[in-house]
């Protein structure tokens, strides 16, 4: 082939090839870019005019999801650390921005160890924490990395009258905190304080409502019985995870929940829920729902009553069934919450050794006198607090993991499950070669020490 036809075939080729070239693209326009510029990790719908609640499944711990009819977000705690990857992965497929509020009820590991995740995965705006002494130093930690990062952190501290700290959602729906009410009202004494001071939660909406007492301990319901505080509820999200220190018959039939819900974790019997709290939810025809069994139950409230729809199905319910359980109260319910004073006025609860007279209600409603956190607003309106610098005990050096001499596992010291170990069967330790005792004891999956 002769040099001009090689030539004129090479550049034939070339311009070809350039032929089949795509076009540059035309700059995108202004609406696509703003649509580009949305988070992709908020995949959520919008408001639909009815409040949500998503009891997350974070094995044994508690995180709750609300979502308010007109779009508020307010995340109650956060599951344990190995419940972390869960929400940074479930919180996005229900969210379309950042929480507006996490709320921590108390500081134990099962409630705030996957937070920082969660934090990671969708962000937040504010912070209510009960501000209580004696946290442990990852605690305190984590709050500091929430200080520095903008977000607000705030205390439930109510004015100094009986009305609580409420935390309009939109729409009518409304959060009130219970409990604690420092420092109007001195927090509670005794063992495990921080479990007697964990807040206390009043969603309401309408008919329906959903009470959220997160760890409290009988004591707390003792406290709150005597004061006439707003208790009855349509669903009840049941304190301590179901253990025996909590649910005492007094407040069960305070609350008379229609359905209650049990977040606890799968093979742990020390953690299993109490026999009795579940005997006597049974005995009042209160329909109860379980993580360890059920999954992520979804509760949806349209004002008239709630409609439950778990992940999972026991044995003979078909897929996708839900139960509606009606949000309006019996007459002497309805009668005491108008009233603003228990029904039975010259009743008395027992507090330790004590009895003590019940006091008038704190009802939920809004009145000039109240404390209300404008969710619209931001966050520098909110309350600030300084939390102080955390003392350690001399027990915080010496103890690092605890076991029972009845079981084959060990955990930390603050894990939930060793303030069911009894005195004299408690065996601290200083190290985890000696918690292990040789491969003789694992460690507990709750708490992962």
């Amino acid at each position: 082939m002769s040099r001009p036809v090689r030539t004129f075939i090479t550049l034939l080729g070339l311009w070809l090839l350039g032929a089949c070239e795509k076009p540059t693209a035309a700059p995108a326009p202004a609406a696509a870019k703003a649509v580009q510029a949305t988070p992709l990790r908020y995949f959520g719908r919008p408001a639909d005019g009815k409040l949500h609640v998503y009891f997350l499944d974070v094995d044994q711990g508690d995180a709750t999801l609300i979502v308010s009819p007109t779009g508020r977000t307010v995340l109650v705690d956060a599951g344990p650390p190995s419940a972390g990857a869960h929400l940074a992965n479930r919180l996005p497929e229900l969210l379309i921005g950042k929480l507006d509020l996490v709320i921590l009820t108390h500081p134990h590991a099962d409630h705030y160890g996957g937070l920082s995740a969660a934090l990671g995965a969708v962000g937040a705006l504010r912070l209510l924490e009960p501000q209580l002494p004696g946290t442990p130093a990852d605690y305190d930690a984590l709050l500091g990395a929430i200080g520095t990062s903008g977000m607000e952190v705030f205390s439930p501290a109510p004015p100094a009258n009986a009305e609580p700290l409420r935390l309009p959602l939109g729409d009518g729906a409304e959060l009130t905190v219970l409990w604690p009410r420092a420092p109007t009202e001195k927090l509670l004494t005794g063992d495990n304080p921080q479990e007697l001071n964990s807040i206390v939660l009043r969603l309401s909406y309408q008919d329906t409502s959903l009470l959220l007492p997160g760890d409290a301990l009988e004591k707390t319901e003792h406290f709150l019985l005597a004061h006439g505080a707003p208790l009855s509820s349509t669903l009840l999200k049941v304190g301590a995870h179901g253990a025996a220190t909590a649910s005492s018959p007094a407040f069960l039939d305070a609350v008379r929940p229609r359905a209650a819900l049990v977040s606890t974790g799968a093979g742990s019997p020390e953690l299993a829920p109490s026999r009795n709290v579940l005997g006597r939810l049974e005995a009042m025809k209160t329909r109860v729902f379980r993580t360890d069994r059920d999954g992520e139950v979804h509760a949806v409230s349209d004002g008239q009553r709630f409609t439950l729809t778990p992940q999972r199905h026991s044995a003979g319910s078909g897929p996708g069934e839900s139960e509606s359980f009606e949000g309006k109260l019996d007459p002497a319910m309805a009668e005491r919450d108008d009233a603003g004073t228990p029904a039975r006025d010259t009743a008395t609860a027992s507090s330790g050794k004590t009895e003590v007279a019940a006091a008038p209600g704190v009802q939920p409603r809004v009145s000039p006198a109240s404390v209300d956190i404008d969710l619209d607003k931001a966050p520098a309106s909110a309350p600030r607090t300084v939390r102080q610098e955390r003392t350690p005990s001399p027990a915080d050096s010496r103890t690092r993991y605890v076991a029972s001499r009845k079981s084959d596992v060990f955990h930390l010291p603050d894990c939930p499950a060793v303030k069911r170990i009894k005195d004299e069967n408690r065996l601290n330790f200083t190290t985890r070669e000696q918690a292990a005792g040789g491969n003789a004891r694992r460690p507990a999956k709750d708490c992962h020490p």
